[in-house]
């Protein structure tokens, strides 16, 4: 038999899952596409008992593809910061609200920063109330769905929710804790008793572990619903892309992680308390670590955009044409926030802009002109991090859009860094995976996954764009006023 580990991670299109072997050889992968639900303008949400079945399917599937892995552990992660209320029972009152993208919760954010102090959040959890804190939408749900919360008695998010099915036991991690702004104190690394009776009444408050301590261990039930040996340890994990991090060694101080995929995303390790104005100040991972985070709204549902705009072109054929269109996309100029953008100007209502066109512009001048965009944002959030005295000394990139090497280039030629690519691509739940090792033994993330090549900057490049990059950051400030006017007036006409 082969000892093996489970890793599942839930994000935001897909369920993951991983079995690996004590080395980190990765013996077999099964995925869950699915889709969230958009029941309104601004609401995204989920059902949580879907993590549940679907976790149960992948696991079933990966024991079935290697009959002679003996499983000692299982990780979990997934999306956040997430708001699934539970009930006495453990089951969802309402589906799960998801992190930033879903934007409902303005009024709540504007009424808890006036009740309780801006400089006051700020000083308790490290960060202003954006869209992506956990407060204000549990406390959307106390205003609008009086019903539901009512039978609420506990808070979840998809790892802490997983792992409860897994072992009867409900926590949450320090990480996904802290991403729950205002309740958490990030000095304390405890909740705030003040602010919980404020923004959440009734709600118990879960317990906290680090992401690597193990939650309890497999229940009989949970060992029947999946196949998994019962009395099997599980690890808590935390959020996708802080587990996705973990799956490359990124969390040491100076580390910084750029996530490539649907949206681009970056979290710097530090081993003091961060604080910039726009980014998210959050704890880190590892024990007594912090991490300063910043994400886009859109990257790769950019590039996914132009596919889908363009019949009959593919990934291959687009990136192809983008690299023979050039350095600054023969006169294009993007702005990429086809969804509002989170950081570092956290502006919900911002819009894509394309500057330049004319009827000599082709599909791959638009590709390199969004490829390009993201890498401008990218710059923008590591100057903003910079700026507020963290240190970056390495980056490691990871995720889909690394595949291919045009966009990874591009990055490294517009902020002038390298980038390690690791040997294992598989993303969070392979972190989980190694989370849940750590619960019988002591594994090195450099011997599970050492480094697969380094993206250089190309220095001749990195002069050229830096002329760009001054008209990028000139594009926002000029648009602003007339996006925000747009989206006012679709506001009205819905009315």
């Amino acid at each position: 038999m082969i000892s093996a580990t489970l890793g599942v991670d839930v994000g935001t299109s897909s369920t993951k899952g991983v079995l690996v072997d004590g080395s980190g050889a990765v013996l077999a992968t099964a995925v869950r596409e699915h889709t969230v639900d958009r029941p309104a303008p601004g609401h995204v949400e989920m059902d949580a008992e879907r993590w549940w079945s679907e976790l149960v399917s992948i696991v079933r599937e990966l024991l079935a593809a290697v009959p002679d892995a003996e499983p000692v552990a299982v990780g979990v992660s997934g999306m956040g910061p997430c708001v699934a209320l539970l009930d006495g029972a453990g089951a969802p009152v309402r589906p799960a609200i998801l992190y930033g993208v879903d934007s409902r919760a303005g009024e709540q954010i504007e009424r808890i920063t006036a009740e309780l102090g801006a400089e006051a959040i700020v000083a308790l959890g490290g960060s202003a109330l954006t869209s992506q804190a956990a407060g204000p939408k549990i406390a959307w749900i106390r205003e609008h769905e009086p019903e539901a919360y009512g039978r609420a008695e506990s808070l979840a998010m998809p790892a802490s929710f997983l792992a409860l099915r897994l072992t009867g036991e409900l926590l949450l991690d320090h990480h996904s804790a802290s991403q729950c702004w205002p309740l958490y104190d990030l000095d304390a690394a405890a909740w705030d008793d003040r602010a919980w009776d404020a923004v959440a009444p009734g709600i118990a408050q879960p317990r906290l572990a680090l992401p690597a301590e193990a939650a309890g261990v497999v229940t009989a039930e949970a060992a029947r619903e999946t196949g998994l040996p019962e009395g099997i340890p599980v690890a808590l994990g935390t959020i996708d892309a802080w587990t996705e991090a973990v799956s490359a060694g990124a969390t040491r101080s100076g580390d910084l992680m750029l996530m490539y995929g649907t949206t681009m995303f970056l979290i710097a390790t530090t081993d003091a308390r961060p604080s910039a104005p726009g980014m998210w100040t959050t704890r880190g991972v590892g024990v007594g670590s912090y991490s300063l985070a910043g994400g886009m709204a859109t990257s790769g549902a950019i590039t996914t955009w132009i596919r889908d705009l363009v019949a009959g072109s593919d990934y291959a054929t687009l990136t192809r044409e983008a690299a023979e269109s050039g350095l600054g996309a023969r006169g294009l100029l993007m702005l990429p926030y086809f969804a509002g953008e989170r950081t570092p100007v956290q502006d919900p209502d911002a819009r894509g802009v394309v500057v330049g066109l004319s009827l000599e512009t082709t599909a791959g001048d638009l590709y390199r002109a969004a490829l390009e965009a993201t890498a401008f944002g990218v710059r923008h959030n590591i100057e903003v991090m910079r700026e507020a005295g963290t240190r970056i000394e390495r980056v490691v990139a990871i995720g889909g859009g690394t595949t291919g090497g045009l966009w990874t280039q591009i990055v490294s030629d517009v902020t002038g860094l390298p980038q390690v690519l690791p040997s294992v691509t598989v993303g969070a739940s392979f972190g989980a995976a190694f989370l849940a090792a750590g619960l019988i033994g002591t594994p090195d993330i450099d011997d599970w996954n050492p480094a697969s090549h380094v993206v250089e900057p190309d220095p001749g490049r990195h002069a050229a764009y830096d002329r760009l990059y001054g008209l990028y950051r000139d594009l926002y400030p000029a648009t602003r006023d007339i996006a925000h006017a747009l989206i006012d007036s679709r506001r009205t006409d819905a009315h």
